[in-house]
């Protein structure tokens, strides 16, 4: 039963609190890309009309990592690039999530050399990793899917910005 059949039968809908923030939570989630090698040409093709993302509410990708929740790192890291990505990963606001796409990514794929990292797991938390050299864009939408399915089972995130949780330092308590 749909939601016009529930207003006109009921007149109302109940629900909580949770459950708008949950619902909000699973179905904006915004992607930051990190395309560092050839996986980023599937996630561009991810972002198109033939898979059509924006069907699940990321259809929006930011480049800047405050407006973003999701980042989806697709390519070789080297270690020369891994404090880079730690750093973006650091400025994106809480709740956030990461995708590791493609198995250079996760393992390091055949790059069995100094400078590469062999999985980004080493320094990031990973929610979901993606498999294929390079995989394709419906096996991305699968794990923004699991991401979501993922927001769904965890408790939702209410920031309390009441007076007390906020600092009241001023310019001349710290002179």
């Amino acid at each position: 039963m749909g939601l016009n059949e529930t207003l006109e039968r009921d007149g109302f809908v109940l629900t909580t609190v949770e459950a708008v923030a949950k619902w909000a939570q699973r179905n904006s989630v915004w992607p930051m890309p990190l395309g560092i090698s050839c996986c980023a040409i599937e996630m561009m093709a991810f972002a198109g009309p033939r898979t059509d993302s924006s069907r699940f509410g990321s259809e929006v990708f930011r480049f800047s990592p405050r407006q973003a929740d999701l980042m989806i790192v697709a390519g070789t890291v080297t270690y020369k690039m891994s404090w880079v990505v730690r750093k973006i990963y650091d400025q994106m606001a809480d709740p956030k999530w990461v995708i590791a796409m493609g198995v250079c990514t996760s393992t390091g794929g055949m790059f069995r050399s100094y400078p590469v990292v062999q999985g980004i797991d080493q320094f990031l938390p990973v929610d979901v990793y993606i498999g294929g050299c390079p995989p394709r864009p419906e096996a991305l939408l699968k794990g923004l899917i699991t991401i979501q399915e993922k927001i769904d089972r965890s408790k939702p995130t209410i920031i309390d910005a009441s007076p007390t949780t906020l600092s009241t330092t001023t310019s001349l308590e710290m002179a």
